[in-house]
């Protein structure tokens, strides 16, 4: 099993910047990548990044390429998310999620996930 736990959200005005935070515990030698993923109300979640375990691979979704950075620490097996450039439409639940089976790119299936992070951004 994989614990994954996010903090890092809050409410933030337009322009803004934030950092996510996605701390992985248990079998964690497993994991050969994570992602993050968000949910706005209404709406379908969707992918915004993911990164290889080892972090020499990421992917972005074209909505957060050029303002959103996915890295990681070894160490710590914490992955982050630099969100700079904040817009309303970015308002959403963050997701963290790892991926164990298999060892395709870009990653999937997810099979754990963590409870979500509130990410609001003001106009």
């Amino acid at each position: 099993q994989v614990q994954l736990v996010e903090s890092g959200g809050g409410l933030v005005q337009a322009g803004g910047s934030l950092r996510l935070s996605c701390a992985a515990s248990g079998r964690t030698f497993s994991i050969y990548a994570m992602g993050w993923f968000r949910q706005a109300p209404g709406k379908e979640r969707e992918f915004v990044a993911a990164i290889s375990w080892s972090g020499a691979r990421t992917d972005y979704a074209d909505s957060v390429k050029g303002r959103f950075t996915i890295s990681r620490d070894n160490a710590e097996n914490t992955v982050y998310l630099q969100m700079n450039g904040l817009k309303p439409e970015d308002t959403a639940v963050y997701y963290c999620a790892a991926a164990t089976i298999g060892s395709r790119w870009p990653p999937g299936p997810y099979n754990y996930w963590g409870q979500g992070t509130r990410v609001t951004v003001s106009s």
